[in-house]
């Protein structure tokens, strides 16, 4: 099973991704990077606000490119947060 998900940091910027294992994913984000090249490294801590299970690597990453193609905070906080 794969997983469409969407993190959010503190300052409530969000990362939109997929992954078959949610949880060491999160660790790889909130991972230090020394080079400092790494948005999520340069822009934690997360956290797992939303996510969505597809039975596919290719159905996960499908969900995740069309949350990205929104463009949009408004309509990741609208659509999947209900906020």
């Amino acid at each position: 099973m794969y997983y469409a998900y969407v993190l959010e940091n503190l300052e409530g910027r969000f990362y939109v991704g997929s992954t078959n294992d949610l949880h060491q994913r999160l660790d790889e984000h909130n991972a230090i990077d020394p080079t400092g090249r790494k948005y999520t490294a340069k822009n934690g801590p997360w956290r797992i606000v939303w996510s969505e299970l597809h039975p596919t690597r290719s159905a996960a990453m499908v969900r995740e490119k069309q949350i990205k193609s929104m463009k949009s905070a408004r309509w990741i906080r609208e659509r999947l947060l209900n906020r």
